[in-house]
């Protein structure tokens, strides 16, 4: 089956291809339109160009007439133009219907039959200036032009008819297309919405299916967000409880085997194995107490994160050489036990990074306590983080290191960010808000050392 976004494609292209068809289909139609009213117009030319020769046929007679009658001259210049514009108009006529040799025919009698005509007028003016007497010569001349004028009127008769005839086919034809332009026209555009509306019911359901994909996703990443929360949750709580383990049972044990070590060296002193076994199991003591403050410092619950995260830098730096300055306030008092615990863990991940990786040896730890949050800066001069993971970091991709993705989803669970200045030496700004958010994760918290 063709995907939506395939078949919404589809359409909306057989919607343009059906609208670039039909708008050739319509031009056409509409060229052919042109042409056939062009051919109506020019029947029209046609009988009004013979209107014109009858009209400058009868001015000629009007002309012979009233100089028949009175003599005056005036009347031999209204002949002579009216003579002069009966050739024009016949010459016209000739040019009008010169696609139709039928026309043509009857146009070349027209023209022997009118040159008759003002033939005979030119003898009746000669006569009337001859003999002005002589009426019956111009009785005769006028009988003579009655058949002339007869045939004359048939033949004009005869190319009205054909115009006509023409001039009712051409005009069919242009009716027809125009209605075809019309039907195209109505046609094209109930095809096109159709499709249109189609292609938009197509994407509609892909934005749909988009949009349900993407709640889907936000669910997903809601869910998967809350279940990193828990998972932090109970590495915290499971560090608290191995650390309590550590220093109540394990570091008990050793203390009393210690003890006991100690009664027997007592009583019998100077065995160097004896001693031996004392010292390491001092270091062994030392040890279990150190990893058990580093799984949950006790200070962390009783003296706040000031005082944990100074006793941690100091441990950090005899352990790894590195020198670490802090510059804490010095009224920090309590802050919500949440993120207390939030920026500690930041803490010893920024610091862990900065052993194991920027080569630094000397590194920076700056609190920084306002009404609405807190904010924690690390800062190191050593190599800095790769550009491409950082850049995944920025992203929020899925390969921007362990340690780094659990800080921000820490941070992110108490309402705080994370974010990494990166180039010559790095910069990890921790910021968590003083709000109701911090307040709701120190009551979770609580609930959990409660279970405990």
């Amino acid at each position: 089956m063709m995907p939506p976004r395939k078949r919404a494609q589809v359409t909306f292209a057989s919607a343009v291809v059906l609208l670039f068809l039909s708008g050739l289909a319509t031009y056409l139609t509409i060229v052919r339109l042109l042409e056939s009213q062009k051919w109506v117009v020019h029947s029209h030319e046609v009988q009004a160009a013979l209107g014109n020769v009858d009209s400058m046929a009868l001015d000629a007679g009007r002309a012979r007439s009233g100089y028949a009658l009175t003599g005056n001259a005036d009347f031999l210049g209204k002949f002579e133009t009216a003579v002069l514009n009966i050739g024009q108009t016949l010459q016209h006529l000739r040019d009008l219907t010169k696609d139709n040799p039928a026309q043509q025919n009857l146009c070349t009698r027209l023209e022997a039959l009118t040159a008759s005509r003002v033939a005979l007028l030119r003898e009746s003016i000669e006569l009337k200036k001859s003999a002005p007497q002589d009426e019956a010569g111009q009785a005769e001349i006028s009988r003579r032009g009655l058949p002339i004028a007869a045939d004359i009127t048939s033949t004009m008769q005869q190319m009205r008819d054909a115009e006509q005839r023409l001039l009712d086919v051409r005009a069919r034809v242009s009716n027809h297309l125009f209605v075809l332009a019309v039907v195209v026209l109505m046609i094209t555009f109930i095809l096109a919405l159709i499709l249109f509306s189609l292609h938009y019911k197509l994407l509609t359901e892909e934005l749909d299916a988009r949009e349900q994909a993407e709640h889907s996703v936000r669910e997903s990443e809601k869910s998967l967000r809350t279940l990193t929360a828990r998972l932090l949750q109970l590495q915290d709580e499971e560090r608290r409880k191995f650390s309590r383990e550590l220093h109540d049972s394990l570091g008990q044990y050793l203390a009393a085997v210690k003890m006991n070590l100690d009664m027997f060296n007592n009583s019998q002193p100077g065995d160097r194995l004896l001693a031996e076994a004392i010292h390491l199991l001092d270091q062994s003591i030392a040890e279990t107490r150190t990893i058990s403050h580093l799984l949950h410092p006790p200070l962390l619950d009783e003296a706040g994160f000031s005082s944990a995260a100074k006793w941690y830098l100091d441990g950090f730096a005899q352990r790894s050489g590195i020198e670490v300055k802090s510059d804490f306030p010095d009224d920090v008092g309590r802050l919500p036990k949440s993120i207390e615990l939030g920026l500690f863990r930041v803490l010893q991940e920024s610091l862990t990074n900065i052993h194991r990786h920027s080569g630094s040896t000397k590194a920076e730890v700056e609190l920084k306590l306002f009404p609405d949050r807190v904010i924690l800066e690390v800062r190191d001069h050593g190599t800095g983080i790769p550009q491409a993971l950082l850049r995944n970091f920025q992203d929020k991709g899925t390969n921007s290191g362990v340690g780094l993705a659990g800080m921000r989803e820490r941070l992110r669970e108490l309402g705080g960010r994370l974010d990494i200045r990166s180039g010559h030496g790095t910069v990890i700004s921790a910021t968590m808000p003083l709000s109701q958010t911090a307040n709701d994760g120190d009551a979770n918290a609580i609930n959990a050392t409660a279970a405990d």
